[in-house]
């Protein structure tokens, strides 16, 4: 793997999507979360899945100019047709939405139909997080794991983020997860390095434990914790599909299909901190808590304890550190492919 400036990236990136009509700031922002999840370790979600984007622009199922429109608006409460247009845009857009209603009401809630994939959650929760709020983001996905006792992919990974002020080097504690036992991005990510993927990840199409991520893809990804995994992707599409009048899992397209449109929906709830009290009282609070889960006894094998956030903000450090992202050859190969369509050269 090569190591490649996170800017570099950032600019071939955004000149791609230059080239597909994409708004400059736009494209920024879509490069910008991109890279940021690579730079967080969670390369899954990084640049592996910009030739996916791309593909999606050129067949017209996902939009290059993102125009949302209003559909409900109630004070704290706002909800917009995203139009197919980019999801990270329109996530941004539910989070600034989201965040400026808070301070206005205590709580912003925003709903998202007709959207796009987004990439990482904690990338939006997070900026909420730095201005003042405690944030939660639900998405639905395509379908990726089969309902508990049965073995037909019904529905998606359908992840989820909670973010808050905290008194950290990074001023947030965050979470993201997806509530299968990993990302499908990850598998993905797997096949790109040529890794076998753990045998709890998956099942191939046969209904038998794999550790191939080709298998893995064509077959159903398990969920995490049994049947409470499933009921809670259950319940993060009732919230993020039927509360916002989007599609449902099993009408709902991932990012690598690049002729159907996705469907997806998102929920965005920002709460203002300071509204609830002294916003100085609840970062001691969350500062104790902190403090309370580092200072745990180990248990065998285990060297640290970290808070939710924390192994994201020091890879992101380490990685700045080392000269920026690690790119798996594959996605590499993938990348430069891409830019030749539109005879752009990388400079990595």
């Amino acid at each position: 793997m090569n190591r490649v400036k996170s800017a570099d990236l950032v600019g071939y990136g955004v000149a791609i999507l230059r080239a597909l009509d994409v708004p400059a700031d736009d494209a920024e922002l879509v490069l910008d979360s991109l890279v940021q999840a690579d730079l967080w370790g969670h390369q899954s979600h990084g640049m592996l899945r910009l030739p996916w984007y791309a593909a999606r622009l050129s067949s017209g199922v996902m939009t290059a100019h993102t125009r949302p429109e209003v559909l409900v608006d109630g004070g704290a409460l706002l909800l917009l047709d995203g139009r197919a247009g980019i999801g990270q845009v329109l996530t941004d857009t539910a989070r600034r939405e989201a965040v400026a209603r808070a301070r206005e009401h205590g709580v912003g809630v925003v709903g998202v139909r007709n959207s796009n994939h987004f990439g990482t959650a904690m990338y939006y929760t997070r900026r909420a997080a730095a201005q003042g709020c405690v944030a939660v983001l639900t998405t639905n996905g395509s379908p990726a794991m089969a309902p508990w006792g049965g073995r037909r992919k019904t529905l998606g990974t359908n992840p989820w983020s909670i973010a808050a002020p905290a008194p950290t080097p990074s001023g947030t504690v965050a979470v993201d997860i997806a509530n299968t036992a990993a990302a499908r991005g990850k598998i993905y990510l797997a096949r790109n390095r040529g890794e076998p993927i753990p045998d709890t990840w998956a099942l191939d199409s046969d209904g038998n434990r794999t550790t191939d991520p080709s298998d893995a893809i064509a077959g159903i990804i398990l969920p995490m914790a049994g049947h409470k995994g499933y009921a809670i992707t259950f319940m993060m599409d009732v919230l993020s599909g039927a509360l916002t009048g989007a599609e449902t899992s099993p009408r709902v397209h991932g990012p690598y299909e690049p002729e159907k449109r996705s469907g997806a929906g998102h929920l965005f709830i920002a709460i203002d901190v300071a509204a609830m009290g002294a916003t100085g009282d609840f970062l001691e609070s969350v500062g104790r808590l902190v403090e309370d889960a580092k200072r745990s006894p180990l248990a065998a094998g285990h060297d640290e304890i970290f808070y939710p956030g924390e192994p994201e903000d020091r890879t992101a450090t380490s990685n700045a550190a080392a000269g920026g992202v690690a790119l798996p050859d594959r996605t590499r190969a993938d990348l430069v492919e891409l830019g030749s369509r539109f005879g752009i050269s990388p400079t990595f």
